[in-house]
């Protein structure tokens, strides 16, 4: 996580605000929030801690937030704490936060990919692209190319795809001539595929630079 900031900032406090101090996390529905703090003090000072609960029972729905004081704590938390926290930087309050925690929890809540069945949605940020209207059509495989104007970062392409359970490999090549990114990725089932290219074909990745994600052959019979 990378923080910038103008040197000629009168006030560090300006730029230390809700969007870059209060993190957003996955935790057991059994925290208490002494449990949140008790987690994530190691980071920096925590300004406080809230646990997000059912407005009906009262039970906790196993989100959270954190607030610290300075920006880079919270990057230091997303950062360096356990992944199973899901750990993002939170919208701010005026923003509609019901809808961030309802997205924000089925992009985390993974579960096995079985058959043709696709259960989980990823991270927000990526359903902003227009999906496609129809069907699959095309025949289908466990592999895909992925194609863009500008080269591609393997350790970022890598992450990227590895949102989708099942990353078998993302092999990155350069065209020398063009300077354009072109990469085989592999999942180890067709459903993982076919989410993968369904949610990231047309995504902008860098901004203003739309992927192309297609299917290419492995060798099995895609009537599976």
């Amino acid at each position: 996580v990378f923080i910038a900031q103008s040197r000629a900032s009168g006030s560090h406090r300006d730029v230390e605000d809700e969007e870059l101090t209060r993190i957003f996390v996955m935790i057991p529905k059994t925290f208490t929030e002494e449990d949140l703090r008790e987690k994530f003090k190691m980071y920096g000072d925590i300004e406080y801690c809230s646990i997000i609960k059912n407005k009906t029972t009262g039970e906790s729905k196993g989100l959270g937030y954190v607030r610290y004081l300075k920006p880079s704590q919270a990057a230091r938390a997303i950062e360096e704490c356990d992944r199973s926290y899901r750990a993002i930087l939170a919208e701010p309050k005026n923003k509609a936060s019901e809808s961030f925690e309802h997205d924000y929890y089925s992009a985390n809540m993974r579960q096995d990919l079985r058959g043709n069945t696709l259960p989980f949605c990823m991270q927000p940020e990526f359903c902003s692209f227009e999906k496609p209207e129809t069907r699959i059509q095309e025949p289908v495989s466990k592999r895909l190319s992925v194609v863009s104007r500008l080269p591609f970062i393997q350790e970022q392409l890598f992450a990227l795809f590895d949102l989708v359970p099942g990353l078998e490999y993302c092999d990155v090549q350069r065209d020398p001539h063009t300077n354009s990114g072109y990469a085989v990725i592999q999942y180890s089932t067709a459903a993982s595929a076919i989410y993968a290219k369904y949610k990231l074909h047309g995504f902008e990745y860098p901004p203003g630079n739309r992927l192309a994600v297609f299917f290419l052959e492995d060798g099995n019979d895609s009537s599976e």
